[in-house]
């Protein structure tokens, strides 16, 4: 499978570097919120939808906020902030290095190479497996067309390929007057 541009740390090459007790600037997560919406009781939403992963691998924390964005704009705008219920189920705790080399005249007598690589924290990223639930989207019925490309957008910004799956589907309880 030919790579795809800006997949550098979408793939994961080593064992996880998570203690960040033991990292000396470790970087935050760029991720602002992790629920948008109206989060109501879950049994006044209709349809429950879920972006699932379907290969493994590694997704950058502002690929996780640009995915929320592009999600949380397209629901608020068509359906309304007091009509849907937005989660994202990953964060980011693989914390990322990069060995900085200098690309310039004369940078080879001022870099070791790959001498001591350990590299600097530049990012984190959140693992994710075959079938893992990035993000939840709880709506109505109706609404389903409109959560399903929001979450089609969402899935633009991610790494890997995905799929929608709308898990719950349940008949709002009619009251009889």
């Amino acid at each position: 499978m030919p790579m795809r541009p800006g997949r550098c740390y979408s793939h994961i090459t080593s064992q996880p570097y998570t203690r960040k007790e033991y990292i000396h600037g470790a970087p935050q997560p760029k991720i602002s919120k992790f629920v948008e919406g109206t989060p109501a009781v879950q049994d006044n939403y209709e349809v429950r939808v879920q972006l699932v992963s379907l290969e493994r691998g590694q997704i950058r924390s502002n690929a996780l906020e640009a995915a929320r964005i592009a999600a949380a704009k397209y629901l608020s705008i068509n359906v309304g902030d007091a009509n849907y219920f937005m989660v994202i189920r990953k964060y980011p705790h693989q914390v990322i290095r990069e060995n900085k080399m200098m690309a310039f005249a004369g940078a080879d007598r001022l870099q070791d190479g790959m001498r001591l690589s350990f590299g600097t924290p530049i990012g984190v990223a959140a693992f994710t497996d075959a079938g893992d639930v990035i993000i939840d989207v709880y709506g109505r019925i109706s609404d389903l067309d409109k959560i399903k490309e929001a979450l089609r957008r969402a899935a633009s910004k991610l790494p890997h390929n995905t799929r929608i799956i709308v898990k719950e589907v349940r008949k709002a309880v009619q009251q009889v007057q």
